[in-house]
């Protein structure tokens, strides 16, 4: 109850009287305060020593240091207000995006867990009025960006359970009116008053009366803006507040703050202007992020359209970030959807800026290793600011750039000791001259400064004036670890002091942890790195997370300051035997390789054969027994698991690198992680020529061949694919050959050349049934059994579904065996089966659900549409056609956004709306032109023809039934006879 009070009232001092209140309920016992102050103090010691040290003490009572980025309640009332205010200036989609980001932050009723009468009475129904408030102002918001369809099932809810609320019931009749559905929009008027007059004894207020009126009249002010898909590949709105958390007990640097925020004020009050970058130069350890992150936070204000942050690890001696995976970031938190990432850097850049031209954002690019790793990230608009730190100065973006650098320095002696004095309070006042000679022993440098305080707090007892001198003395001892002639030893002396007083675990386990080449650590990972148990490795890393020697990079997790990092590089060379740091990385690797196999046997079973054997490792592993822990932790160690494919690649153990590429193949090929897909395939590649394994290279080949396929890269992918096939048939490798056929028969399948997909499929099954690979007999039976589909054989294909779908369900692959019950849906619907296809294809959709592939469940929703559709059923069918687009947006695959576009375009052209019809056509059009796929463009030849007739304009119809008619008749489509017979009735036979 106390941590809800001040949480409630975060960066504002809480009364004493009022938290006993809330505590006792208004009922505070004798003694209370002195009760309370314990209350405080357990509280302390619960939060940790640096989350307690929030706490503080504040006339009238207490205060819990945060932000408004840091506390949900804070975060709500602050996007609500932004939200209103964008509302009432008509900026209805930055609107929608802040309410959305609001709404999103609530989990279920507010303090549901927090046993106090007084806080839920007196807090609660602000907060759940808030939230209505921002339900209305967002759908508000949502009806004038024409986005009516979707709203109605939400208003519905909302109506239902506030009936009193007049305003939801007034948007939901707005919305079933724009959808079409005026009678629905009458009924729910007749609904609600007559729930007011049973319920008040009073009519509806003036604003539903009038809606009223205007629904009966059809009044055309009723009318909405047409909704709006964004095009493919568009980013979604979103603003990122990618900000790390303000550092604790910020210190000093007055001036350079006020240089920073000068930078901005020179150009005006409201946006930075010319400012391209500041580049904070200066020593590891001098508080370069810190400086940054706190003058970030005070200025966020000045940046509406959000914040990106990125450590580029510029110092690390092994991962430097790329910039063009930085930019994959920045692209992601854009809203641009993974496998939309382009693949180039030159792209990337060119996208980034696009996005950002004409925004207010502020973009921090921490720890940057040189100018050549900073210019891709630089904004082409001068209304974003960008501050970069590094140690190095970036002369070349100051002098090419028009940088404005500030120089950072150790802190000045009196802010070195006013940050002692935070940190560990009294004592620095007792004892200021030893106070002022610990802050010097430190060089004056806060990463020291915060390693020496947590130390001294550790040993109470110990006078400072001892502390200072056994540093003193144990730098003479340290000489040997400057051999590279670093002027800043006192530094290490300052850390070796540190890891002198860690027990002999923490100490190995703080150098193991430098070798580490990923970006963060779980304990499972540290556990093999160290070759201790879970238990163990957690109880080390918190002795090392309270030591300040590690830093909570997430919940779980851990990660070290770059300085840091090498310096434990550094003792694991100078202390450790080369063999024993040898043998940890690979327990390490061994780990990733095992977990992610694990992880992998359990999202795709039926695949276990083909993937490497892993032996399991002897040190403990996470149990992912279930696809949804399975699929998060990948999700969670994805970045990892990328570093350490690059890493062993490089450094001695290519056997990992290929081996846990292969592994995470069907991982990587679905998801939108195209851009660290082709990270990983490519370190695989690299690793399997220098080690000579052409069975590894091959197979990676295919992998990178994979994903160029679902970029719509066809000329790349076919290139890798002819390589692998030579590779795998000179070794005799014939499961290589055969998967290769397969995926080559795919793409040829996409470029609608059904002649040769059929061929490569044949040989394929040939191959499997001669070598009893019945999983990939099974899969190309499938894809057989498509390519006959579109050839207008439907029998045929029908026939090689069911032996797919029999041999699916022998050999226990539920992924084979949706896939096969939807293929015979689809074949079905092209009979005129449709009762038939929607059952094969609901059984299909509730498989594909509950292994968790949206893409397939996506797909099974696009076919039930075409269903329901020549059912006359189009509500359900434009229902789900949005569902799918929605999905196929996210995960970035273009050629079913056409499809699921030309089906949304039916659905519209045969319910009325022939406008919004041919627009989707004509995206759809462009989608698979870009693609090269003939059949959507065939279908959205077809639909744009279908909607100039409506016009009547017979010479732009007989054009797009031409341009039908050619590639339907290319592929060999049957729809082509049918186009011949509406030219021939429209008085033109065209042989085309």
């Amino acid at each position: 109850m106390l941590l809800a009070a001040l949480l409630l009232q975060a960066g504002t001092p809480v009364a004493a009287d009022a938290l006993a209140d809330v505590v006792w309920d208004g009922s505070p016992p004798s003694g209370g305060a002195v009760t309370l102050r314990s209350h405080v103090l357990r509280l302390r010691r619960v939060l940790g020593p640096r989350a307690g040290a929030r706490l503080v003490t504040r006339h009238p009572g207490y205060l819990l240091q945060a932000g408004e980025d840091e506390v949900d309640v804070l975060r709500f009332r602050c996007l609500c207000q932004d939200g209103g205010a964008a509302l009432r200036e008509g900026a209805w989609a930055r609107a929608d995006v802040l309410l959305g980001g609001a709404l999103a932050l609530w989990r279920g009723a507010p303090l549901a867990d927090v046993p106090s009468e007084q806080l839920l009475r007196e807090e609660v129904p602000g907060l759940e009025e808030l939230r209505l408030q921002a339900e209305e102002w967002r759908a508000d918001a949502a009806l004038h960006l024409g986005r009516h369809d979707e709203l109605v099932a939400r208003l519905q809810s909302l109506a239902a359970a506030h009936p009193l609320r007049e305003r939801f019931h007034a948007q939901l009749m707005t919305a079933l009116y724009r959808c079409g559905r005026q009678a629905e929009a009458l009924a729910a008027y007749q609904h609600v008053r007559h729930m007011l007059i049973g319920e008040l004894g009073t009519e509806p207020g003036p604003e539903l009366q009038q809606l009223h009126q205007q629904v009966l009249s059809a009044d055309p002010a009723l009318a909405g803006p047409e909704p709006a898909l964004p095009a493919s590949g568009a980013a979604r709105s979103v603003i990122p507040r990618e900000l790390p958390p303000g550092p604790p007990h910020f210190t000093g640097r007055t001036r350079e703050l006020a240089v920073l925020t000068g930078l901005l004020d020179r150009s005006g009050q409201d946006t930075p202007g010319t400012l391209v970058i500041s580049a904070i130069g200066g020593t590891a350890g001098v508080g370069k992020t810190a400086l940054a992150v706190h003058w970030a936070h005070q200025a966020a204000g000045r940046f509406p359209d959000g914040q990106l942050y990125v450590n580029l690890r510029g110092y690390d001696p092994d991962q430097p970030m790329p910039a063009t995976d930085a930019l994959a970031g920045f692209l992601r938190s854009l809203g641009v959807h993974g496998q939309d990432i382009p693949p180039e850097a030159d792209q990337r850049t060119a996208r980034y800026r696009s996005l950002l031209a004409g925004k207010q954002m502020l973009v921090m690019l921490d720890n940057a290793g040189s100018a050549d790793q900073v210019r891709p990230l630089l904004p082409g608009t001068a209304t974003c600011a960008v501050v970069v730190t590094s140690r190095d100065a970036l002369a070349g973006l100051v002098a090419r750039d028009g940088a404005t650098r500030v120089d950072l320095d150790a802190l000045p002696l009196q802010e070195a000791v006013a940050l002692l004095r935070m940190l560990i309070g009294a004592r620095a006042d007792a004892e200021p001259a030893q106070a002022a000679e610990l802050a010097d022993r430190c060089c004056r440098l806060p990463l020291a400064l915060r390693v020496a305080a947590e130390l001294a707090a550790s040993r109470p007892a110990m006078p400072l004036a001892g502390l200072a001198g056994e540093l003193a003395d144990l730098r003479t001892r340290l000489d040997l670890l400057a051999a590279g002639g670093d002027p800043h030893t006192q530094v290490r002396a300052v850390f070796s002091w540190s890891c002198r007083h860690l027990d002999t675990d923490a100490a190995r386990t703080f150098r193991l942890l430098g070798l580490h080449p990923g970006p963060d650590v779980d304990p499972y990972a540290a556990a093999a790195l160290t070759d201790v148990t879970v238990a163990q490795a957690r109880r080390v890393l918190d002795v090392l997370a309270h030591a300040h020697l590690v830093q909570p990079a997430s919940p779980g997790r851990y990660g070290m300051h770059d300085l840091l990092r090498g310096y434990a590089r550094e003792l694991a060379t100078t202390l450790d035997a080369e063999e024993g740091s040898h043998a940890a990385l690979t327990r390490l690797f061994d780990h990733y390789l095992y977990t992610a196999a694990a992880a992998m046997d359990t999202l795709i079973p039926a695949e276990r054969h083909r993937r490497p054997h892993i032996p399991r490792p002897a040190t403990a592993v996470p149990s992912l027994a279930d696809p949804a822990t399975a699929r998060e932790w990948l999700d969670r160690e994805r970045a990892v698991l990328v570093a350490v494919a690059g890493h062993t690649a490089t450094h001695g153990w290519p056997g990992h690198a290929t081996r846990l590429a292969a592994t995470l193949s069907s991982y990587f090929y679905s998801g939108g992680h195209s851009p660290e897909a082709i990270t990983i395939f490519r370190s695989a590649l690299g690793a399997a020529r220098r080690n000579g394994d052409r069975i590894a290279e091959a197979t990676a080949l295919i992998d990178i061949g994979i994903i160029d396929g679902d970029l719509g890269r066809f000329q790349q992918a076919g290139a890798h694919f002819r390589r692998a096939l030579t590779l795998f048939r000179e070794a005799g490798d014939r499961t290589g050959e055969a998967r290769v056929l397969v995926n080559m028969g795919l793409d040829e399948m996409r470029m609608d050349r059904y002649d040769q997909a059929a061929r490569h499929q044949q040989e394929a099954v040939a191959i499997f049934r001669d070598i009893g690979e019945r999983l990939g007999e099974a899969r190309a039976l499938g894809n057989l059994g498509s390519a006959r589909r579109h050839q207008g054989r439907y029998e045929e294909a029908a026939s090689y579904y069911q032996q797919s779908l029999d041999l699916s369900r022998e050999i226990s692959d539920r992924e084979g065996e949706a896939w096969a019950l939807a293929r015979l849906g689809i074949v079905d619907v092209r009979l005129g089966r449709y009762q038939h296809a929607a059952g094969y294809l609901r059984q299909a959709l509730a498989m594909f659900h509950e292994m968790g592939d949206t893409g397939s469940e996506a797909e099974c929703l696009v076919r039930l549409g075409e269903v329901y559709l020549r059912l006359g059923r189009h509500e359900q069918a434009a229902e789900n056609l949005r569902q799918a687009l929605t999905v196929f947006r996210e995960i970035g695959n273009p050629v079913m956004e056409a499809d699921a576009l030309n089906g949304l375009g039916e659905v519209l052209f045969q319910t009325g709306d022939a406008d919004m019809g041919r627009a989707h056509h004509a995206t759809a059009l462009r989608l698979a032109s870009e693609a090269g796929v003939p059949l959507e463009q065939a279908r959205a030849h077809s639909g744009l023809a279908r909607a100039c007739q409506a016009d009547g304009d017979s010479l732009q119809a007989r054009h797009h039934w031409q341009e039908a008619l050619t590639r339907y008749g290319a592929i060999g489509a049957p729809e082509a006879d049918e186009i011949r017979a509406q030219l021939a009735i429209d008085g033109d036979g065209g042989d085309g």
